[in-house]
């Protein structure tokens, strides 16, 4: 288990060159401007923060990461495609795993923390 998240670990810092290393940036910062539209209206509506009501209120949590895969799901999507793509052109083979880790580092974490920070720099 170690030796794999370290390959993970290697193979994403390794992506922040060679193709489609456009992506690495890209794709936060769209997340970033998707997450603050979504903070500016929970600040609006009143909504407590993003990662608080997923953190601490399971109950809310499905609806919650329903809105958010509305937001960023797409983005989601290709990136895991860039991944594949990237993978396939730099031969490392295709681990789908890896795609979507790279996805989630890319897409959903920028887009959970700054939609939180939007919200609570805003009420």
């Amino acid at each position: 288990m170690e030796d794999y998240q370290v390959s993970i670990w290697e193979e994403l810092v390794g992506r922040q060159s060679g193709p489609l290393h456009f992506r690495i940036l890209l794709q936060p910062i769209v997340a970033t401007f998707l997450a603050i539209r979504a903070g500016r209206n929970d600040a609006r509506l009143g909504n407590p923060e993003f990662l608080r009501v997923i953190i601490q209120q399971p109950r809310n949590r499905p609806h919650l990461l329903r809105q958010a895969w509305s937001d960023v799901g797409i983005l989601f999507l290709v990136g895991i495609a860039l991944d594949i793509i990237y993978q396939v052109i730099t031969a490392h083979g295709l681990q789908l795993s890896s795609a979507i880790i790279v996805a989630i580092v890319l897409a959903f974490i920028p887009y959970a923390i700054v939609r939180s920070l939007t919200n609570h720099v805003l009420k």
